[in-house]
């Protein structure tokens, strides 16, 4: 019969078998190993008892649990269970906690509810961190984690962080709260403008690091063009990559507002139903993102060439997961929207 609250009892190895160690045991092999032998948590068994005696223990902390108590490690596994899902795969326990990793072979999307978060957090003595929805989570990647504060929980904490889970899940017809939206491979036309790159007069930066940038989420540039600082010109290679049935338009090069920087207007004149042509990001404010006939259009500021994350890298992941950026897409990203070097 379970007590009513957690207990720690010094027993002798030989009657341990069966029963949870309650700390962490070392062992010492002078100049061969230093480390743990078993872990807090660890059921013991038959097998055990003579390691234990080489290590000279022959009585053991065990901890014996109160009735509707749980073990951290229970505990996080519980919770990492009752948040998972397809394309996620959780590690094992331990020290109370549970990372939850993406079991795709490629980048996704991460999909997080933060209200569901919030929630679950505001339990109290059990933790759930995450990364913000929206997160590139690379394969094999980690999106979130569960942890347990205190050696032994309350069931009842564990239970209604579940039963949460479970409640998000019938309105969302059975998605669970931590999801992975895989990237589609896309095709890309990629057109650099700019008289002194179509001249030959500087080499092109722009090129190596949009490709840098769009094969690391799993898609290619299959064909880049060069233009000159001319609307006509620059329209004229928009309608050719088009006709190429590419599945993304970028556009580089003359995107602020100097003017003879012609390419937010020549991508309107192309056709493109502008979403917008900026953002309250930094960097990346001058970035025009936009939709001819269905396929994106995005206009991208010279920052890309060089700073490590811009708006390009915020709004190209959802692209490539089949998102269709909104004008309130583009609002919502100057909370938090301020990257500084």
């Amino acid at each position: 019969m379970k007590t009513t609250k957690t207990v720690l009892k010094e027993i002798p190895v030989q009657e341990a078998v069966g029963l949870r160690l309650a700390h962490d045991l070392t062992q010492i092999i002078p100049g061969q190993f230093k480390g743990r032998l078993f872990k807090k948590g660890h059921i013991v068994t038959e097998s055990d008892i003579p390691k234990l005696l080489d290590i000279g223990k022959e009585h053991i902390y065990i901890l014996e649990l109160g009735e509707r108590e749980l073990h951290e490690d229970d505990a996080a596994a519980r919770l990492a269970a009752a948040l998972g899902g397809d394309g996620l795969t959780a590690t094992e326990p331990h020290e109370g906690k549970v990372a939850i990793k993406s079991a795709l072979q490629s980048p996704a999307l991460a999909q997080i509810d933060a209200e569901l978060v919030h929630e679950i957090n505001a339990l109290g003595e059990i933790a759930l961190a995450t990364v913000r929805t929206n997160t590139v989570v690379q394969a094999g990647g980690q999106l979130a984690a569960t942890r347990v504060i205190p050696l032994v929980v309350p069931e009842a904490k564990v239970e209604q962080a579940e039963a949460a889970a479970a409640r998000y899940r019938e309105l969302h017809d059975g998605r669970g709260p931590l999801r992975l939206k895989p990237l589609r491979r896309h095709r890309i036309g990629l057109l650099t403008t700019g008289g002194e790159v179509f001249s030959g007069r500087i080499q092109d930066k722009f090129g190596p690091a949009v490709r840098r940038i769009v094969e690391s989420l799993g898609s290619e540039v299959a064909e880049q063009r060069f233009a000159p600082d001319d609307r006509q010109t620059i329209v004229k290679e928009i309608h050719y990559l088009l006709a190429q049935r590419y599945d993304m338009i970028l556009v580089t090069g003359g995107m602020s507002v100097d003017p003879d920087d012609r390419t937010p207007g020549a991508i309107q004149a192309a056709g493109a139903d502008i979403v917008s042509y900026g953002t309250p990001m930094l960097p990346g404010s001058m970035l025009l993102v936009g939709y001819i006939s269905g396929v994106p259009v995005m206009g991208l500021p010279g920052c890309v060439m060089h700073d490590p994350y811009t708006s390009f890298d915020v709004l190209l992941p959802r692209i490539l997961a089949g998102d269709t950026i909104t004008k309130a897409d583009i609002v919502h990203m100057g909370y938090g929207g301020l990257h500084v070097r």
